[in-house]
């Protein structure tokens, strides 16, 4: 009988086997889900399945409404309210050439460009501050810019409506442009203050000893590796500017001046009669820019939330 502990062993022949039993012991565990096509079905296919058709439903029924003819819209026992035979362009060429929706558009997009912009250089100065300069306090100046974000806007609007009339800047844009900023920078800031601290200090302390000054520290070091952080922000910035109704409602009182949000709720709804058509067609042009938006950057927004610097 042969002894074999006396047999020569081959170390490297034995740690790659047992390498490779543990991979594919790893791989038919954790992807094993995948194997057999029923199992593919049910965890993988269907919940994306729902996930896609709970997104796109609303860009279905407003895309499906502004093309619907009046009689169906108003008769849903008759017509089939999921689809139409007929459709029309009525209601987008009323939307388009016998309205001001492309000057409400233009409006949206000025005013959320210019308080965005203001909003995000405030909050870029703010957070480097307080993440990196240090003094006594920094911290608790952190944690009150972000409550002043928790504070609801309905509150709000009355005494800036005081300080926006004081000033003469009641309907006109930048009414919106210098509000908006109340409740963008705090937010905008604290994102920020996340992801400046991911960013490791000793690059800031080595071009401090090359004798960079915090300016050129700010704007050559940290920006360029705040990309995502930033798009982030504004993208948050964008969206809510966009999106915004009370201070828009409260501010802007002429036609020609209004934004998307309250213009399309204005002008297309007369007294209990909803113009359908036409409101959806503003809805569904109004949100084609945030689609878009998100769809070229979407890579950035999340990796800003979870830190892409590391050191």
């Amino acid at each position: 009988m042969t002894d074999l502990r006396t047999q020569p062993v081959d170390l490297k022949a034995v740690l790659s086997g047992s390498a490779r039993t543990v991979a594919a012991d790893d791989h038919s565990v954790g992807m094993s889900y995948l194997e057999s096509l029923p199992k593919r079905m049910v965890t993988l296919y269907l919940p994306l399945s729902i996930i896609v058709i709970v997104l796109l439903f609303p860009f279905y029924w407003m895309a499906l409404t502004a093309v619907k003819p009046d009689e169906q819209l108003l008769d849903l026992n008759t017509y089939n309210p999921f689809w139409t035979w007929n459709p029309t362009f009525k209601h987008i060429h009323k939307l388009l050439f016998d309205s001001y929706y492309p000057l409400w558009l233009w409006n949206t997009m000025y005013v959320a460009v210019c308080a965005t912009v203001l909003s995000i250089v405030a909050s870029v100065l703010a957070a480097y501050a307080i993440v990196r300069l240090r003094y006594r306090g920094a911290q608790w100046v952190g944690g009150f810019i972000f409550l002043a974000y928790l504070v609801p806007p309905s509150i709000l609007f009355i005494p800036l409506a005081t300080v926006v009339f004081q000033y003469g800047l009641f309907d006109t844009p930048f009414a919106l442009i210098l509000t908006y900023p109340t409740i963008l920078i705090p937010f905008s800031t604290w994102l920020l203050m996340g992801y400046f601290k991911t960013i490791p200090f000793e690059l800031e302390e080595c071009a401090l000893i090359d004798g960079a000054s915090r300016w050129q520290i700010l704007t050559k070091i940290v920006l360029p590796l705040s990309i995502p952080g930033l798009i982030s922000a504004f993208i948050f910035c964008f969206t809510l500017c966009w999106n915004e109704f009370i201070y828009a409602l409260t501010f802007l009182t002429s036609v020609q001046n209004k934004t998307v949000p309250v213009a399309i709720v204005n002008e297309f709804v007369d007294g209990d009669v909803y113009r359908w058509g036409s409101l959806m067609a503003g809805a569904l042009a109004g949100s084609l820019p945030l689609v878009i938006l998100y769809a070229f950057f979407v890579e950035h927004y999340v990796s800003a939330m979870t830190g892409a610097v590391k050191e």
